[in-house]
């Protein structure tokens, strides 16, 4: 889809957050516009430097995470306590324009640290969720059953801010760490992680937590979809990054336009392979499928002009009280039986 970017782009997706967020307060009220609270407060380097500057002021104590706007995989990423650490950052109005261009840095985000991290076996770890969009006008979106949590290689500390094997949860980053073990790797199944979180806190907190992580996808989308030209003909896969913190609370860190595919092990394989053939019945190129479809494959329907219920077919307002949302991140996937009604001829239409 077009201008795609507005979404994937870490410095254009915070400012269509922050647009989003402030035309909600403005239209709907804080209630809500506090419902935008999942992104940690973000600047973009050099434009944005002195504002930065008046917030780190503030917060003099605070640890930030610097990232280049339009890398990935970890590249380019470092945490830092003092302004003398991104001073090539620093704008300075006394030069000329050409000087200026001349010197030109490439733009960063500066982005205050997660300092208190959900750890398990003290280790931080990530999610990466997988959101299919088949249409943004009107907005229809799918969320995927498996994902994955990656963890890093070393525990946690903030005493040491310069080890990326601590801070960077990225399989290329974490796959080089000295002690890196492919056998045993650095994921975890999201079913595997679902399944620890209601052991230790119990179902309804982890009902909670899930569908404030539905209410990121959904606000996320909404804050572009006025801006990203729409083509009938076109779809996005994206591949969101969610960090929990120890009141679980769900963080939006960024969202991947064409997610790595390459596996890390059998059952990665596996899960990408499925995750790639379930988004292709989506998609639906061969008109298999009645348009009322609620479960296809992997991909639960989450958004259709609105929310979609898990009980019927109907679209019900949030409010509801007996609304439940028609997401089941991290439970069984029933994807076998959910496309055996797709196993036709080719040409045939389904039943």
């Amino acid at each position: 889809m077009g201008r795609g970017q507005r979404l994937t782009r870490k410095n254009l997706m915070v400012k269509n957050l922050k647009r989003y967020r402030k035309t909600l307060e403005r239209e709907v009220g804080h209630v809500e516009a506090a419902k935008c609270d999942f992104f940690p407060c973000t600047f973009e380097l050099p434009s944005e430097y002195h504002l930065f500057v008046e917030e780190f002021k503030r917060n003099p104590k605070s640890t930030w995470i610097m990232k280049p706007v339009a890398r990935s995989q970890g590249k380019g990423i470092f945490l830092f306590r003092k302004l003398k650490d991104i001073m090539d950052w620093k704008k300075d109005g006394s030069r000329l324009e050409e000087q200026r261009d001349e010197a030109q840095v490439e733009s960063y985000v500066a982005q205050r640290y997660i300092e208190n991290p959900y750890l398990i076996g003290g280790r931080k770890f990530d999610l990466r969720v997988y959101v299919l969009v088949s249409s943004y006008l009107p907005l229809k979106a799918w969320l995927y059953r498996d994902g994955f949590a990656r963890f890093s290689n070393t525990r946690f500390s903030l005493s040491s801010i310069e080890d990326q094997y601590i801070h960077l949860t990225n399989v290329a980053v974490q796959k080089t760490a000295p002690d890196y073990d492919p056998e045993r790797g650095c994921k975890w199944p999201m079913q595997q992680l679902r399944r620890y979180l209601t052991a230790k806190h119990g179902a309804h907190e982890v009902e909670t937590l899930f569908r404030d992580i539905d209410n990121v996808f959904v606000h996320s989308l909404q804050s572009v979809q006025k801006v990203i030209i729409n083509d009938k003909h076109c779809f996005e896969l994206y591949g969101y990054d969610i960090l929990l913190d120890q009141d679980l609370k769900p963080w939006l860190i960024e969202v991947n336009a064409s997610p790595s595919l390459t596996p890390s092990s059998q059952q990665d394989y596996e899960m990408k392979c499925h995750l790639l053939e379930d988004t292709l019945h989506v998609v639906d190129m061969e008109g298999r499928l009645t348009g009322r479809e609620k479960q296809v494959g992997g991909f639960d329907l989450m958004w259709n002009d609105g929310p979609v219920s898990r009980e019927n077919s109907g679209l019900e307002t949030l409010g509801s009280s007996c609304f439940s949302p028609n997401t089941n991140l991290g439970c069984f996937n029933d994807r076998e039986n959910q496309l055996r009604h797709l196993k036709v001829l080719p040409g045939q239409k389904s039943a």
